[in-house]
């Protein structure tokens, strides 16, 4: 009985040491933590961070709050009267979009502000 404990104490031991490893975050995933800026363009980087996050309620026939983000000129004059930046910053004043969710992630807010700092232009 004693033999048995003992093997399964070793079995445990190694296979514990076996799934034990440290591996650097930095070597598993290579561009994490980075956000590219470069080339922020309208139709490559904007338009699909808003067709995942705000043209389902923002776009079609009847968007909510009149407030349209599936085209460029209805964004652009969201994006221009500051209401667009305020909604998706969750910045005070301002209905926090999404809507009953978190902000967007960091990189794509970075990438929206940059958009915006340079014109806001449809490529």
């Amino acid at each position: 009985m004693k033999t048995r404990f003992n093997l399964l104490l070793i079995l445990a031991v190694f296979l514990t040491a076996q799934s034990c490893y440290y591996d650097n975050e930095e070597e598993l995933y290579p561009s994490a933590g980075e956000c590219d800026l470069t080339n922020v363009t309208y139709s490559v980087t904007i338009a699909p961070i808003l067709a995942e996050n705000c043209n389902s309620c923002h776009g079609g026939n009847f968007p909510q709050a009149g407030v349209v983000t599936d085209n460029y000129d209805d964004l652009k004059t969201v994006v221009d009267n500051g209401r667009f930046w305020g909604a998706i910053n969750h910045e005070d004043g301002y209905s926090p979009m999404p809507q009953n969710l978190p902000k967007l992630p960091q990189c794509e807010l970075d990438k929206i502000k940059t958009w915006i700092d340079n014109g806001a232009m449809n490529d």
